[in-house]
């Protein structure tokens, strides 16, 4: 039977999780999310000073770090499903957030290597990674195995590049600045206190 957003799929293998383990990886996202919209709310995404280049690559870090915990999550309950295909997603999106943290990292912590070409080439794998968390968003909607608020969350959460990159386009890096931030509180915040705060929707026990 084709699932649909109001009709849950009946869990087909149990979760390998427990809920406190949820509960704790749930507020490392929400704290990483916190740290990198602390940082960007007064600095933009693209500060001009080395200092704030610094502050927002390493809070974007952490940010990634809480991504990672939301993806341990996700495949340890098996939020997409149990074929090879749904369970394979997610070793491919570890690899490019692996990618990305380690651009972060090195173009937060050396500024040397900032104008180095490796490092604007290791730059594509941080959006790359956040279309591979959308994708993973809506295949947790119509799989149904996350149930109420988290079963839908995920794609709000994970559309922030969906929703940030477009409206650099439009309405320019000042709006940008102020949209990104504000959707990662709406967003991935949410979706680690959710997670904090009911476990067992993800099916852990």
């Amino acid at each position: 039977m084709t699932a649909t957003l109001t009709t849950p799929i009946a869990t087909a293998a149990p979760a390998t999780i427990s809920a406190r383990t949820v509960r704790r990886l749930g507020l490392v996202l929400t704290g990483g999310s916190l740290a990198w919209a602390a940082a960007m709310f007064p600095l933009g995404a693209a500060p001009a000073s080395s200092l704030g280049i610094a502050l927002t690559d390493l809070t974007g870090l952490l940010f990634q770090i809480g991504v990672v915990a939301l993806l341990t999550v996700q495949l340890k309950t098996r939020a997409t499903g149990t074929s090879r295909v749904a369970v394979g997603m997610f070793r491919v999106e570890y690899v490019l957030l692996a990618l990305a943290g380690l651009w972060s990292l090195l173009h937060g912590a050396v500024p040397a290597f900032r104008d180095d070409t490796w490092l604007a080439v290791l730059d594509v794998f941080w959006p790359l990674s956040m279309l591979g968390m959308f994708i993973i968003g809506v295949k947790i909607a119509f799989a149904g195995r996350w149930r109420g608020a988290a079963r839908i969350w995920p794609l709000v959460a994970e559309s922030w590049a969906v929703v940030t990159v477009p409206s650099m386009v439009i309405f320019g890096q000042g709006v940008a600045d102020l949209v990104g931030p504000t959707h990662l509180l709406i967003g991935y915040a949410a979706l680690g206190a959710i997670l904090a705060t009911r476990p067992h929707l993800t099916g852990a026990r």
